[in-house]
């Protein structure tokens, strides 16, 4: 696959599908997981594992800040030239360094501060016993989650994203039936789904790691030079999209104990489901990002506009045709979606459809959002996709989450997330533009 004469058409949905596969499977491990434990434990089941949440989200975040971070840098310093083998592994060098000791930090937090971290996420004395039970096997093998990210960013942009996929789809297979089996056949409850989460994780970096055993593997470790320095880099690189995670387990968080506070424990059985489904229009638009990050950086490094240009027309139609589906789908079948999680009370089938009906608006403008921060990382602009992170991720966000409940009544958290994603998609807008513009005019290529 040659990102730069190669026809953008069918490396954008090569890399789309694979991406859209890799992305999707990786949220099946919470959103099955929760579908059963729902299901076996009902509404205090799903309420346990929106506690848990918080927990994916910083897992995931530390490994795309290395992954993607590194991933960039590496297109882009082979983009510019040739024969830049050595220079460009320096930095996947650097983000395994860097992987290796958020994923120790991370574990020793997970290990010994559980009770802390599920009491701080929202957990209460009804919710606190099944989390827990559903990390405990979890905890042996938390540098995994955050290595198959980090490796799935570099898999794709060493010209092998099915492979990235094959990992992740192998643990996810064994992950959807082993939940089953753990859960209901050996009747584990919460501590099944852990459990085939854990051993799911294995199998996806064992698959990713035999990338390093085939002849179209480039990545090397090598000694890299000013690793100080590597590290500030592929940090700045990656904020933005570490940040999409990260903020999403901040966001449960203010949102778990907001809606503790002012509406209890069947609305937040709601808002788990809301986690999951917001989960699958999140990993559509990172798999957009995804697909089109190696072949904007790759371009952008080689001065080539106008095939970025030819990229960004496809990845926006892809993200406005996901917005469109997700949206849709939330005001017609809210119910079903409540089913697929739990088993439900009628108290939470009376309030649930509202719930979702109101927040599935955000679904239109966010997979924009969200794929807006890879193309200003690309174009290496990190202060637009940082400022498009934060704010939809806790500015703009938690402001919302807090005044809206004191200001226009509980249920009128609601509208928190669609809000912010029309205030920030105003700034996305205006951004993708200028930046646009500015590879037409100072790199004189012509727009096809």
């Amino acid at each position: 696959m040659d990102f730069l004469n190669g026809k953008i058409k069918t490396l954008y949905f090569k890399y789309l599908a694979a991406a859209f596969g890799s992305a999707l499977i990786t949220s099946i491990y919470s959103i099955v997981d929760m579908a059963m434990v729902g299901q076996y434990h009902g509404p205090e089941g799903t309420a346990a594992l929106a506690v848990v949440a918080p927990i994916w989200n910083i897992i995931y975040s530390l490994g795309l800040l290395m992954g993607i971070g590194g991933s960039v840098l590496f297109s882009t310093i082979r983009g510019k030239e040739a024969g830049q083998e050595k220079q460009s592994n320096e930095y996947f060098t650097a983000s395994m360094i860097g992987s290796v000791i958020l994923a120790a930090i991370v574990w020793i937090i997970i290990v010994f501060f559980d009770r802390e971290l599920l009491l701080l996420f929202g957990a209460d004395e009804s919710t606190l016993p099944l989390a827990r039970e559903y990390v405990r096997p979890i905890k042996f093998v938390v540098p995994c989650f955050l290595f198959t990210q980090s490796l799935a960013a570099y898999l794709r942009n060493d010209k092998n994203p099915a492979l990235a996929t094959a990992g992740v789809l192998a643990g996810g297979i064994f992950n959807v039936f082993g939940d089953y089996f753990f859960v209901f056949t050996c009747d584990m409850g919460a501590f099944g789904a852990g459990l085939a989460t854990a051993i799911g994780t294995v199998i996806s970096i064992i698959v990713m790691l035999s990338h390093f055993f085939t002849k179209k593997n480039t990545l090397r470790l090598v000694r890299p030079t000013r690793l100080l320095r590597k590290f500030r880099e592929i940090s700045v690189t990656g904020f933005s999209t570490f940040f999409i995670d990260i903020a999403m387990g901040i966001l449960t968080i203010l949102f778990n104990r907001q809606i503790m506070a002012y509406l209890g424990t069947n609305a937040l059985s709601v808002y788990g489901v809301i986690v999951n489904i917001s989960t699958f229009a999140q990993c559509c638009a990172y798999s957009v990002g995804q697909a089109s990050q190696p072949i904007f950086s790759t371009n952008f490094g080689a001065g080539r506009g106008d095939r970025i240009w030819q990229t960004l027309k496809y990845a926006l139609s892809t993200t406005t045709f996901f917005g469109i589906v997700w949206t849709v789908l939330c005001l017609t079948i809210p119910n079903q979606f409540i089913e697929v999680f739990m088993n439900p009370t009628e108290a939470v089938l009376r309030i649930g459809p509202g719930i979702i009906r109101s927040y599935g608006l955000s679904f239109l403008l966010l997979p924009l959002n969200i794929f807006s921060t890879y193309y200003f990382q690309a174009l290496m602009k990190p202060k637009a996709a940082f400022i498009v992170s934060v704010s939809r991720g806790l500015v703009v966000s938690g402001i919302l989450i807090f005044l809206l409940p004191i200001a226009a009544g509980a249920d009128s958290i609601w509208f928190a997330m669609p809000l912010t994603e029309l205030l920030v998609a105003v700034y996305v807008v205006c951004m993708i533009v200028r930046y646009t513009k500015q590879l037409f005019y100072e790199r004189t290529v012509s727009y096809e």
